[in-house]
Protein backbone atom coordinates (compact mmCIF):
# COMPACT_ATOMS: atom_id res chain seq x y z
CA UNK A 1 0.00 0.00 0.00
CA UNK A 2 2.70 2.38 1.49
CA UNK A 3 4.65 1.28 -2.15
CA UNK A 4 1.82 2.17 -3.88
CA UNK A 5 1.47 5.68 -2.85
CA UNK A 6 4.79 6.46 -2.95
CA UNK A 7 5.33 5.10 -7.30
CA UNK A 8 1.65 7.65 -8.23
CA UNK A 9 3.43 10.42 -5.75
CA UNK A 10 6.82 10.77 -6.26
CA UNK A 11 7.16 14.26 -5.68
CA UNK A 12 6.28 13.51 -2.07
CA UNK A 13 8.60 11.08 -1.81
CA UNK A 14 11.16 13.55 -2.51
CA UNK A 15 9.73 16.04 0.14
CA UNK A 16 9.50 13.60 3.01
CA UNK A 17 12.68 12.73 2.64
CA UNK A 18 14.59 15.81 2.40
CA UNK A 19 12.15 16.39 5.33
CA UNK A 20 13.50 13.95 7.50
CA UNK A 21 17.17 14.85 6.31
CA UNK A 22 16.95 18.18 7.46
CA UNK A 23 15.54 17.15 10.85
CA UNK A 24 18.60 14.85 11.57
CA UNK A 25 20.56 17.82 10.20
CA UNK A 26 18.93 20.13 13.19
CA UNK A 27 19.00 17.52 16.21
CA UNK A 28 22.37 16.30 15.43
CA UNK A 29 25.18 18.21 17.43
CA UNK A 30 27.51 19.89 15.28
CA UNK A 31 30.87 18.78 15.81
CA UNK A 32 33.06 21.20 13.57
CA UNK A 33 35.35 24.16 14.71
CA UNK A 34 33.66 25.98 18.49
CA UNK A 35 32.88 29.50 17.77
CA UNK A 36 34.31 31.53 20.57
CA UNK A 37 32.03 34.32 19.76
CA UNK A 38 29.42 34.52 22.00
CA UNK A 39 27.55 38.46 21.92
CA UNK A 40 24.91 38.39 19.15
CA UNK A 41 23.89 41.62 20.25
CA UNK A 42 26.28 45.22 20.36
CA UNK A 43 25.51 48.44 21.75
CA UNK A 44 26.45 51.17 19.04
CA UNK A 45 25.46 54.33 17.07
CA UNK A 46 22.84 56.47 19.04
CA UNK A 47 22.19 54.36 21.85
CA UNK A 48 25.51 54.32 22.93
CA UNK A 49 25.78 57.86 22.78
CA UNK A 50 22.41 58.55 24.83
CA UNK A 51 23.34 55.44 27.87
CA UNK A 52 27.09 57.18 27.92
CA UNK A 53 25.46 61.03 28.56
CA UNK A 54 22.85 59.05 30.97
CA UNK A 55 25.63 57.43 32.92
CA UNK A 56 27.24 60.88 33.42
CA UNK A 57 23.95 62.42 34.66
CA UNK A 58 23.45 59.73 37.07
CA UNK A 59 27.56 60.11 38.47
CA UNK A 60 27.55 63.74 38.18
CA UNK A 61 24.37 63.64 41.06
CA UNK A 62 26.50 60.66 42.82
CA UNK A 63 29.49 63.15 43.10
CA UNK A 64 26.82 65.94 45.00
CA UNK A 65 25.95 63.48 47.29
CA UNK A 66 29.17 62.72 48.15
CA UNK A 67 30.17 66.09 49.29
CA UNK A 68 26.60 65.87 51.32
CA UNK A 69 28.04 62.63 52.69
CA UNK A 70 31.35 64.62 53.92
CA UNK A 71 29.82 67.34 55.22
CA UNK A 72 27.39 65.05 57.25
CA UNK A 73 30.81 62.68 58.90
CA UNK A 74 33.04 65.43 58.32
CA UNK A 75 32.59 67.98 57.76
CA UNK A 76 36.23 68.14 56.54
CA UNK A 77 37.60 64.97 55.08
CA UNK A 78 40.65 64.76 57.74
CA UNK A 79 37.89 64.57 60.28
CA UNK A 80 36.80 61.08 58.68
CA UNK A 81 38.05 57.42 59.79
CA UNK A 82 38.27 55.28 56.88
CA UNK A 83 36.32 52.59 59.67
CA UNK A 84 34.95 54.12 62.30
CA UNK A 85 35.56 52.06 65.64
CA UNK A 86 32.88 50.25 66.98
CA UNK A 87 31.93 53.26 69.78
CA UNK A 88 29.01 55.40 70.08
CA UNK A 89 27.34 57.09 67.99
CA UNK A 90 28.10 54.44 65.77
CA UNK A 91 28.45 56.66 62.49
CA UNK A 92 26.60 54.01 59.50
CA UNK A 93 29.18 54.04 56.87
CA UNK A 94 32.38 52.78 55.92
CA UNK A 95 35.49 54.29 53.24
CA UNK A 96 33.41 52.29 50.69
CA UNK A 97 30.13 53.96 51.04
CA UNK A 98 31.79 57.44 49.86
CA UNK A 99 32.73 55.43 46.42
CA UNK A 100 30.20 53.37 45.09
CA UNK A 101 30.95 52.42 41.13
CA UNK A 102 27.66 54.90 39.92
CA UNK A 103 28.75 54.43 36.20
CA UNK A 104 26.46 52.55 34.47
CA UNK A 105 28.27 50.75 31.29
CA UNK A 106 26.80 51.26 28.39
CA UNK A 107 27.65 47.60 27.57
CA UNK A 108 26.67 43.87 28.72
CA UNK A 109 28.72 43.19 32.12
CA UNK A 110 30.16 40.05 32.89
CA UNK A 111 32.60 38.16 35.58
CA UNK A 112 35.55 36.68 33.50
CA UNK A 113 37.60 34.39 35.57
CA UNK A 114 37.21 32.44 38.45
CA UNK A 115 34.47 32.94 40.83
CA UNK A 116 36.04 34.27 44.57
CA UNK A 117 39.36 36.01 43.71
CA UNK A 118 41.08 36.15 40.44
CA UNK A 119 37.49 37.27 38.73
CA UNK A 120 37.44 40.46 37.47
CA UNK A 121 34.19 42.49 35.63
CA UNK A 122 34.35 43.62 32.37
CA UNK A 123 32.19 46.30 30.35
CA UNK A 124 31.21 44.93 27.08
CA UNK A 125 33.79 42.13 25.97
CA UNK A 126 31.75 42.15 23.08
CA UNK A 127 33.13 45.43 21.74
CA UNK A 128 36.75 43.55 21.23
CA UNK A 129 35.83 40.08 20.65
CA UNK A 130 36.47 40.45 17.05
CA UNK A 131 38.91 43.64 17.11
CA UNK A 132 42.51 42.58 15.18
CA UNK A 133 44.31 44.68 17.40
CA UNK A 134 42.85 44.05 20.72
CA UNK A 135 45.56 44.73 23.48
CA UNK A 136 45.37 43.35 27.32
CA UNK A 137 48.15 44.11 29.90
CA UNK A 138 47.54 42.66 33.04
CA UNK A 139 49.86 43.27 36.35
CA UNK A 140 49.90 40.66 39.41
CA UNK A 141 49.26 37.18 38.05
CA UNK A 142 50.31 34.82 41.04
CA UNK A 143 50.07 31.48 39.07
CA UNK A 144 46.00 32.23 38.73
CA UNK A 145 45.05 33.39 35.26
CA UNK A 146 41.19 32.16 35.10
CA UNK A 147 40.77 35.98 34.14
CA UNK A 148 43.17 35.58 31.32
CA UNK A 149 41.78 32.86 30.03
CA UNK A 150 38.42 34.03 29.60
CA UNK A 151 39.81 36.57 27.88
CA UNK A 152 42.02 34.38 25.20
CA UNK A 153 38.41 32.02 25.13
CA UNK A 154 36.45 34.52 24.05
CA UNK A 155 38.03 36.80 22.09
CA UNK A 156 39.44 36.10 18.77
CA UNK A 157 42.40 38.81 18.74
CA UNK A 158 43.12 40.06 21.83
CA UNK A 159 46.73 39.52 22.95
CA UNK A 160 48.15 39.70 26.54
CA UNK A 161 51.08 41.39 27.91
CA UNK A 162 51.44 39.55 31.63
CA UNK A 163 53.91 41.18 34.40
CA UNK A 164 54.69 39.80 37.92
CA UNK A 165 58.34 39.54 39.03
CA UNK A 166 56.89 36.76 42.34
CA UNK A 167 56.48 34.00 39.51
CA UNK A 168 57.94 32.54 36.41
CA UNK A 169 54.67 32.32 34.45
CA UNK A 170 51.25 32.95 33.59
CA UNK A 171 49.07 30.23 35.73
CA UNK A 172 47.88 26.64 34.50
CA UNK A 173 44.77 27.76 33.44
CA UNK A 174 45.63 29.21 30.08
CA UNK A 175 45.46 26.19 27.91
CA UNK A 176 48.83 25.69 25.37
CA UNK A 177 47.19 26.27 22.49
CA UNK A 178 46.32 29.94 23.49
CA UNK A 179 49.81 30.86 24.93
CA UNK A 180 51.26 32.21 21.50
CA UNK A 181 48.94 35.10 22.46
CA UNK A 182 50.55 35.47 25.70
CA UNK A 183 53.96 37.37 26.69
CA UNK A 184 54.65 37.16 30.33
CA UNK A 185 57.82 39.17 32.10
CA UNK A 186 58.83 38.49 35.66
CA UNK A 187 58.69 42.56 35.89
CA UNK A 188 56.92 45.55 38.26
CA UNK A 189 54.69 47.78 37.87
CA UNK A 190 55.95 50.87 39.01
CA UNK A 191 55.69 55.10 39.19
CA UNK A 192 59.42 55.03 38.03
CA UNK A 193 61.51 53.18 36.40
CA UNK A 194 64.13 50.85 38.26
CA UNK A 195 65.61 48.00 35.95
CA UNK A 196 69.10 47.94 35.62
CA UNK A 197 71.74 45.33 36.66
CA UNK A 198 71.63 45.94 40.38
CA UNK A 199 68.14 46.90 40.45
CA UNK A 200 65.74 43.48 42.25
CA UNK A 201 62.89 43.16 41.08
CA UNK A 202 63.31 45.26 37.72
CA UNK A 203 60.81 47.96 37.93
CA UNK A 204 59.05 49.61 34.81
CA UNK A 205 56.38 52.59 34.19
CA UNK A 206 53.24 51.43 32.25
CA UNK A 207 54.75 53.96 29.71
CA UNK A 208 58.13 52.21 29.23
CA UNK A 209 56.52 48.90 28.97
CA UNK A 210 53.91 50.46 26.08
CA UNK A 211 56.95 51.71 24.57
CA UNK A 212 58.94 49.51 24.23
CA UNK A 213 56.22 46.77 23.64
CA UNK A 214 55.13 49.17 20.38
CA UNK A 215 52.08 50.27 22.10
CA UNK A 216 50.05 53.25 21.98
CA UNK A 217 46.85 51.80 23.69
CA UNK A 218 45.20 49.22 25.90
CA UNK A 219 42.10 47.76 25.84
CA UNK A 220 41.67 46.37 29.17
CA UNK A 221 44.21 47.35 31.80
CA UNK A 222 44.40 45.13 34.74
CA UNK A 223 46.48 46.05 37.48
CA UNK A 224 46.61 43.82 41.14
CA UNK A 225 49.57 45.32 42.91
CA UNK A 226 48.96 45.03 46.52
CA UNK A 227 49.31 48.61 47.55
CA UNK A 228 51.49 49.91 44.83
CA UNK A 229 48.17 51.07 42.76
CA UNK A 230 48.71 54.43 44.54
CA UNK A 231 51.95 55.46 43.40
CA UNK A 232 51.50 54.07 40.19
CA UNK A 233 48.76 55.48 39.19
CA UNK A 234 49.70 58.86 40.48
CA UNK A 235 52.72 59.05 38.09
CA UNK A 236 50.91 57.52 35.63
CA UNK A 237 48.25 59.90 35.35
CA UNK A 238 50.25 63.32 35.70
CA UNK A 239 51.30 63.80 32.08
CA UNK A 240 47.45 63.61 30.89
CA UNK A 241 45.79 65.68 33.29
CA UNK A 242 48.63 67.99 32.42
CA UNK A 243 48.12 67.42 28.59
CA UNK A 244 44.31 66.75 28.47
CA UNK A 245 45.11 64.00 26.37
CA UNK A 246 43.22 60.99 27.57
CA UNK A 247 44.74 58.12 29.49
CA UNK A 248 46.23 55.49 26.84
CA UNK A 249 43.74 52.43 28.02
CA UNK A 250 39.79 51.84 28.01
CA UNK A 251 39.12 49.99 30.72
CA UNK A 252 40.87 49.46 33.80
CA UNK A 253 40.13 46.22 36.67
CA UNK A 254 42.13 47.57 39.34
CA UNK A 255 42.23 45.99 43.09
CA UNK A 256 42.26 48.57 45.49
CA UNK A 257 44.24 48.03 48.92
CA UNK A 258 43.29 50.79 51.66
CA UNK A 259 46.54 49.64 54.19
CA UNK A 260 47.75 52.79 56.00
CA UNK A 261 45.95 54.90 54.23
CA UNK A 262 43.80 58.44 55.43
CA UNK A 263 40.10 59.33 54.39
CA UNK A 264 41.75 62.30 53.20
CA UNK A 265 44.47 61.05 50.85
CA UNK A 266 42.18 57.91 49.93
CA UNK A 267 39.53 60.85 48.41
CA UNK A 268 42.47 63.01 47.27
CA UNK A 269 43.06 59.84 44.85
CA UNK A 270 40.91 58.83 43.96
CA UNK A 271 39.12 62.70 42.51
CA UNK A 272 42.67 62.10 41.02
CA UNK A 273 41.37 59.01 38.87
CA UNK A 274 38.16 61.11 38.17
CA UNK A 275 39.24 63.75 36.98
CA UNK A 276 41.42 61.52 34.48
CA UNK A 277 38.09 60.33 32.94
CA UNK A 278 38.12 57.09 34.61
CA UNK A 279 34.86 56.13 36.06
CA UNK A 280 33.72 53.03 38.25
CA UNK A 281 30.95 50.76 36.70
CA UNK A 282 31.11 47.57 39.18
CA UNK A 283 32.57 46.86 42.66
CA UNK A 284 32.94 44.62 45.31
CA UNK A 285 34.80 43.68 48.72
CA UNK A 286 37.14 41.34 48.55
CA UNK A 287 35.71 38.92 51.44
CA UNK A 288 38.29 35.93 50.68
CA UNK A 289 41.10 38.51 52.21
CA UNK A 290 38.08 39.62 55.21
CA UNK A 291 38.01 36.17 55.59
CA UNK A 292 41.55 36.01 56.64
CA UNK A 293 41.59 39.16 58.41
CA UNK A 294 38.95 39.09 61.52
CA UNK A 295 42.19 40.25 63.77
CA UNK A 296 41.91 43.45 61.92
CA UNK A 297 38.37 43.75 61.54
CA UNK A 298 38.47 46.29 58.42
CA UNK A 299 37.48 45.55 54.60
CA UNK A 300 40.95 47.15 53.54
CA UNK A 301 40.47 45.86 50.09
CA UNK A 302 38.07 46.18 47.37
CA UNK A 303 37.85 45.38 43.63
CA UNK A 304 36.69 48.20 41.14
CA UNK A 305 36.12 48.43 37.48
CA UNK A 306 36.50 51.85 35.63
CA UNK A 307 35.68 52.66 32.28
CA UNK A 308 37.70 55.22 30.45
CA UNK A 309 34.75 58.20 29.53
CA UNK A 310 38.08 60.38 27.96
CA UNK A 311 38.64 60.21 24.21
CA UNK A 312 37.40 57.71 21.22
CA UNK A 313 38.57 54.14 23.01
CA UNK A 314 36.02 51.04 21.57
CA UNK A 315 34.32 51.19 25.30
CA UNK A 316 32.18 54.58 24.43
CA UNK A 317 33.14 55.19 21.24
CA UNK A 318 32.04 53.74 17.17
CA UNK A 319 35.02 55.39 16.14
CA UNK A 320 37.55 52.49 15.87
CA UNK A 321 34.76 50.06 16.61
CA UNK A 322 35.39 47.41 14.08
CA UNK A 323 38.28 48.77 12.22
CA UNK A 324 42.00 47.56 12.35
CA UNK A 325 43.30 50.70 13.05
CA UNK A 326 44.91 51.37 16.52
CA UNK A 327 44.11 54.56 19.12
CA UNK A 328 46.11 57.14 18.25
CA UNK A 329 46.86 58.16 21.94
CA UNK A 330 51.28 58.49 21.92
CA UNK A 331 51.47 59.09 25.76
CA UNK A 332 52.56 62.36 26.11
CA UNK A 333 56.37 63.27 27.64
CA UNK A 334 56.91 63.42 31.24
CA UNK A 335 58.19 66.61 32.75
Amino acid sequence: MAAAVWNRHPKYAILVVVAILTTVYLLVPYSGPVNTARYDIVTRGADLVSRIQQSHDIYDRLLKNRKGLIKKFGPNPADIALFPPDVAPWPPYTVWDFFPAAFNCPHEIERHGALGDGGKWVCGLSRVQDKPDCIVYSFGINLESSFEAEILKYTKHCQIWGYDFSVKSFGPEIPSNQLHRTHFHAYGLGGEDKHGPNDSPPMYTLETLMRENGHTHIDLLKIDIEGWEFDTLTTLIKPYATSGLPLPFGQLQLEIHIWDKTFAQYLTWWETLEAAGLRPFWTEPNLVYQNYNKKKGTADLAEYSFLNVKGSNVFISDKHYGKESGHPHQPPARD
